[in-house]
């Protein structure tokens, strides 16, 4: 069979390395000129910092299997990412841990005497409805609003009511010192960047690669579509577009370090940009062989037209549109919809990973099998 996988990203490619190892003949087009989608990072030529082009992007995970198939594709080196916030003029560390409660409300309390304060400070709800009452549910009023009310809003452009209680739930709270922004086993970067990984993943026999290239030019037959792209773009909007935001990067070079650490948030809402990003601290094997620093501030807005999707927004009002989409896409022939923009979710690069590998177990035996290649592997 032959194959059009539309998106170069890592739900692409393996996929479309899946579908080649067994026999297939498959095509995996992009947009842009450059594979690894918002992943691609290159070097800084005025610095020589690894940057990531679109923003940091952090591997992590508990997942074996995703786990060894990266090792296959490049060298990682061990990284530790950690958070730093500014909020009312001082500095804190993130994710909320002993150190900041005791910090930010001047104690020094040990770890069950502070889980019973901030028990204290929570406002109880059976099933928080949106990230409001998630945060007021998990840390109380006066940490979320000094780390999570501005920033969340310079974030997502939305009252924290209009976002769904989820995106808060992905964040610890943790009533220790661990100040490791994430809890998995493995925690890693590509030595020689993201781009190099996927560039890798895609070099088998079979498999066809095209950049520059847009599905809607296509004039070529395929067996089945493999659409990794924004699912409401496929269907050209019928019912409306789906809200996504979008990132704006402004880029400064200095010498020596700026901030001494890879994330600096800040949370003020008063502060236009969310965080700022200092590059060479995400290779910290490296950081000390380059006499210049390169950083970005960022700035999230909505997505226009033109405009690269980051973050689908998943409004709490928006579940019928979506709905819409998924009954449309159910409905199609040959088609099927995977990773981010293709589902409609927040998935880390790790979960991208592993549901690609999933797809593309399924694809194989579906066909092997004679069965109908289903609209999506994971629901929307």
């Amino acid at each position: 069979m032959r194959f059009c996988i539309v998106g170069a990203g890592f739900s692409g490619a393996v996929i479309g390395r899946a579908l080649a190892e067994a026999g297939h003949r498959v095509l995996v087009i992009d947009t842009r000129k450059t594979v690894a989608g918002n992943c691609h990072s290159e070097r800084d030529v005025e610095t020589g910092v690894m940057t990531h082009v679109y923003g940091p992007h952090i591997f992590h995970t508990g997942n074996e299997r995703v786990w060894a198939y990266v090792q296959q594709f490049g060298e990682w080196a061990p990284y530790q990412h950690r958070v730093r916030a500014v909020t009312g003029g001082s500095v804190y560390s993130l994710p909320i841990n002993l150190l900041t409660i005791n910090q930010f409300f001047q104690k020094a309390m040990g770890p069950e005497e502070a889980r019973a304060f901030i028990a204290a400070k929570t406002q109880k709800f059976d099933q928080p409805a949106n990230f409001e009452e998630q945060a007021l549910n998990m840390i109380g009023p006066e940490l979320y609003q000094a780390f999570f009310l501005g920033y969340t809003r310079k974030q997502w452009g939305l009252d924290p009511r209009q976002l769904p209680a989820s995106i808060l739930k992905r964040l610890p709270l943790r009533f220790d010192y661990d100040d490791s922004y994430f809890a998995h086993p493995y925690q890693a970067m590509p030595k020689n960047g993201y781009t190099e990984i996927v560039k890798a993943i895609l070099d088998t026999p079979n498999l066809e690669l095209r950049l520059g290239a847009r599905f809607e030019d296509m004039d070529e037959k395929f067996a089945h579509v493999i659409y990794s792209g924004p699912i409401d773009r496929y269907f050209n909007h019928e019912f409306g577009r789906l809200g996504y935001r979008t990132l704006d990067f402004e880029t400064f070079r200095a010498r020596g370090d700026f901030q001494g650490t890879a994330v600096l948030n800040y949370c003020d809402e008063d502060v236009p940009f969310t965080r700022i990003t200092e590059h060479k601290y995400f290779a910290p094997w490296e950081k000390h062989n380059f006499g210049g620093t390169i950083c970005y501030r960022e700035f999230s807005r909505f997505c226009g037209a033109s405009d690269i999707p980051y973050y689908p927004i998943r409004q709490t009002d928006e579940e019928a549109m979506l709905n819409k989409y998924v009954g449309r896409a159910k409905a199609a022939n040959g088609v099927s919809f995977v990773g981010r923009l293709g589902s409609y979710r927040y998935l880390d690069m790790d979960v991208t990973i592993a549901e690609a590998l999933a797809a593309g177990d399924a694809l194989i035996q579906q066909i092997r099998d004679g069965r109908p290649i289903p609209a999506f592997f994971v629901e929307p």
